[in-house]
């Protein structure tokens, strides 16, 4: 995509005639001497002539005499026109307007509320201050008056918002009083040097008034709230500075307006940008948002439970504590239970906590014994001291369901690999589970760590549909010719595929060399297997060029590289907080090998990378894990069978990987709240800022898949404010239905599905979202660097939005910008066409003079 901005110039329109020779030669002279040279060359030349023909034509009669020698004379001074070269070329006089950039912080601190404000601050967040600050006061009107104003929002990126142009005199007298405010047009045609986010200069060239377009929205018509909304992960204020100074340094910029709390935390530093911005003289005017005070604030950072637990069987809830300003303070923490539909609420548990230092977690457990089926939702509730800053965050909230069953698990397996072994193990030892196996490999009777052992894989839905999950490693999922293991017939392949996308299975799949990375021949390949290669979320090769296995097997170990996505995946972590996890799996030596595939389908999450550089084709890094919904179902993929490994290093962390992945791509079968359908969403906990995918599987009241063209989601914000979004229907699945939900606020959301064409039945669901640690580590807002910024470009710091932005006060930032308008005169080049016109008349005109000379010769007889 290319951004271009138009930049008005007005001016006036000259014509002026020179003569080209006599300016060629002012390059070497003063045009008097050039002047001087030529008239002296000519005027000797005609005097010489004059004398020559004078005595040439001295017999003649006076009359003919003089005829002749007009004629020649006529004929040099042609000549000497046509040596002058006369030109008339046209000049404009250009008016570059003055420039004003007004950046904006959007990253997520800007979502704080400071509670500590003065009575005159503004309310709301510190988004919503500067939204209103461009909304109010008429400050971008002021900046209006006198310069082209341009609007960005930055965070980890710099993004253009709007373009407005300089307002029209009052008088009338602008002579683009007509131009229309235009919002960035990525259609706008920008040159080859546009860039996104670029501002680049055409002011060498007037613009012509554009058009009104009433698709181009107007100033009143900008949402600056929405325009403005914290999401960013991210502050990187240098690096915004550093890319508007580079592109504006030789236009006529004023000077940079920033709003920010100056959370800068990532990119270059702001000192860099001090420097550019001092050496082209272009001031940097800081609006400083939010407190200088570190806030005092103690705050549930999480809370931690199962999403599903058995009567009679204890559970264990476990609140993360955080607290700022506080350290070895006492606060009393309380566990509450609460059923829903019944008024009241149970107090479970409470106890005294000595709060860490600033930023530490101090991990609370709880442990509750349930005595009866349904769901719960749990609270954990610190009692928070005097003083402290948000009140909002001092409560957290899990849910947790009450079943009198147990996860049910199919192991298939290709062949008894470690992998298949140590997991069998753990799920048939584990008492919330139970395990059957299919070992294809398998002759005779067996014996099997497993509840049953099956001869095959089920071929009924009373049989498949039991199961909450399966995790296939390696299976031959296919039975080539004069093969003795037998894979899966067209109707059990179909009922797998109908397993997973309309009842909610999860599905695990271990990729190996032996099936998955058989040449020609397996599975991959046939074509009857289509519906066994959609399920994966990976695309695998379509040939293979030699007969041998296409796996990649390294000589040493090589760790995963997470990809953001499987950072945040809570279901991936080997400990209980990011850090503990990052640490986890940063002592983990790694794996082997992987299964090569040609990249992710679209719609697919890949989570971690296989890291031997020495395995990368083109551009595409090797994938190990990845993830996908498949219509109601879940699906996981692993690049080989070697998370058997995590052992070496802790026995727990292999048993917690597979817990909690079994878990994850089992909740569509775990979490059914009504036999009409399940609402889903991808994961429990978000970042700020994050869009959560929301998807629900329905069917009417005929328990056919539900036909409706929407389906409305009621969302419960943190803030007790209600919104509704619509959910679309997914054309890869009848009855599927799937939308997007952007999460702006801290807490927990509640989702609310009133199931259609059903007697008050709804399906709900809860989200949790916290703000990422690195906009949280400086809540405050930084003076210094702001003060810095300013005082190092020659500008001014207001830590006050309402001084910056007052109108007709002659503190206000718009009376500080200085107007940097300039005028530029520009030539046109020569009318090449119009000389060669004008030179071939006057060729014309000599041939005839001296045609008709010698024809005057030749009637007197002259030689």
């Amino acid at each position: 995509m290319t951004w271009s901005f138009l930049f008005a110039a007005e001016g006036m329109v000259h014509t002026r005639f020179e003569w080209g020779r006599i300016h060629a030669l002012s390059e070497w002279m003063t045009p008097a001497a050039a002047w001087t040279l030529v008239f002296t060359a000519a005027l000797g030349i005609l005097l010489w002539v004059v004398l020559v023909y004078l005595r040439d034509v001295a017999e003649l009669h006076p009359l003919s005499a003089t005829l002749l020698v007009a004629l020649r004379v006529t004929a040099l001074l042609g000549l000497l026109v046509l040596f002058l070269q006369p030109q008339w070329r046209t000049q404009r006089e250009v008016v570059h307007r003055s420039r004003a950039v007004v950046l904006v912080d959007s990253s997520l601190s800007m979502g704080l509320t400071d509670r500590t404000s003065t009575p005159a601050a503004r309310p709301g967040n510190r988004a919503q201050q500067a939204a209103a600050a461009l909304n109010e006061h008429g400050f971008l009107r002021q900046l209006r008056k006198t310069h082209d104003v341009f609007v960005f929002r930055f965070d980890e990126s710099l993004t253009p918002i709007t373009s407005l142009d300089k307002q029209p005199r009052e008088d009338g007298g602008s002579a683009f009083e007509g131009r229309s405010e235009r919002a960035l047009d990525a259609g706008a045609g920008g040159g080859e040097n546009d860039k996104p986010g670029s501002l680049a200069d055409t002011s060498d060239a007037p613009v012509a008034p554009p058009t009104a377009d009433p698709d181009v929205p107007k100033k009143d018509d900008i949402d600056w709230e929405t325009h403005l909304k914290p999401t960013g992960r991210e502050t990187r204020l240098g690096q915004a500075l550093r890319q508007v100074i580079a592109e504006q340094r030789n236009a006529p910029l004023s000077g940079i307006v920033v709003f920010s709390d100056g959370g800068q935390n990532a990119g270059p530093p702001p000192e860099t940008a001090v420097e550019l911005a001092r050496e082209a003289k272009i001031p940097v005017y800081t609006v400083g948002l939010g407190s200088p005070e570190r806030p005092v604030n103690v705050r549930v950072y999480e809370v931690e439970a199962p999403e599903r637990a058995h009567p009679g069987d204890p559970y264990s809830v476990t609140g993360l504590i955080q607290a700022q300003g506080l350290a070895g303070q006492a606060v009393t923490v309380q566990l509450v239970v609460t059923t829903p539909g019944k008024e009241g609420e149970q107090l479970a548990e409470s106890r005294q906590v000595i709060l860490a230092r600033d930023g530490d977690v101090v991990p609370v457990k709880f442990q509750v014994t349930p005595t009866e089926t349904g769901r719960r939702q749990l609270s954990v509730r610190v009692l928070a001291p005097p003083g402290d800053h948000n009140p909002d965050d001092n409560r957290g909230e899990a849910d947790i369901d009450i079943v009198d069953r147990k996860t049910k698990v199919l192991l298939f397996a290709g062949g008894p690999s470690r992998e298949y072994q140590f997991l069998r193990t753990l799920l048939h030892r584990d008492p919330s589970a139970t395990v059957d196996v299919v070992l294809q490999t398998a002759e005779g009777n067996i014996s099997q760590e497993a509840d049953r052992i099956l001869d095959e894989f089920p071929k009924t839905r009373e049989e498949l549909f039991a199961y909450d999950c399966v995790v296939a490693f390696d299976p031959q999922w296919h039975t080539p010719p004069g093969a003795r293991t037998r894979g899966l017939s067209p109707a059990q392949v179909d009922l797998l595929e109908t397993w997973v996308a309309e009842q909610g299975g999860g599905l695990i799949l271990v990729a190996g060399p032996v099936h998955s990375g058989q040449a020609l021949g397996g599975w991959v390949q046939d074509p009857e297997m289509a519906k066994i290669r959609a399920l994966y979320p990976v695309d695998f090769p379509r040939n293979f060029t030699v007969l041998e296995r296409n796996t990649y097997v390294a000589k040493e170990p090589w760790s995963l590289q997470f990809t953001r996505e499987g950072r945040e995946a809570e279901f991936l972590w080997l400990a209980d907080t990011a850090a503990e996890n990052e640490r986890a799996w940063a002592a983990f030596a790694g794996v082997y090998g992987y299964q090569p595939v040609r990249g992710p389908k679209a719609g697919a999450t890949v989570y971690a990378h296989f890291s031997d550089p020495r395995a990368v084709q083109g551009d595409q890094p090797p994938i190990y894990f990845a993830g996908q919904f498949y219509g109601s179902g879940r699906v996981f993929y692993m690049g080989s069978g070697e998370m058997w490994r995590l052992r070496r290093h802790d026995d727990a962390y292999f048993d917690r990987f597979y817990t909690r992945l079994i878990r994850h791509v089992s909740q569509g079968r775990l979490l059914r709240q009504s036999s009409r359908g399940s609402l889903m969403v991808d994961k429990d906990r978000y970042l700020l800022g994050a869009t959560a995918e929301i998807r629900a599987q329905l069917t009417g009241a005929q328990l056919q898949p539900l036909t409706a063209p929407s389906v409305p989601v009621e969302v419960v914000q943190p803030d007790g404010k209600v919104q509704t979004i619509t959910l679309r229907p997914d054309a890869s699945r009848a009855g599927m239905y799937a939308g997007q939900l952007t999460l702006l606020q801290e807490g927990a959301y509640r989702l609310e599905l009133l199931v259609p064409e059903s007697d008050n039945e709804r399906l709900t669901r809860r989200l949790q979202v916290r703000l990422p640690d690195l906009e949280r580590e400086t809540p405050q807002r930084n003076d210094q660097l702001l003060t810095r910024i300013a005082q190092g470009t020659g500008a001014r710091y207001y830590p006050q939005i309402e001084t910056a932005v007052a109108a007709d006060s002659s503190e206000s930032l718009a009376s500080q910008l200085r107007d940097c308008t300039k005028t530029s005169i520009l030539t046109d080049a020569r009318n090449e066409v119009w000389e060669e016109t004008w030179r071939r008349w006057v060729m014309f005109a000599l041939c005839g003079i001296l045609c008709m000379e010698w024809l005057l010769r030749r009637l007197a007889k002259l030689a």
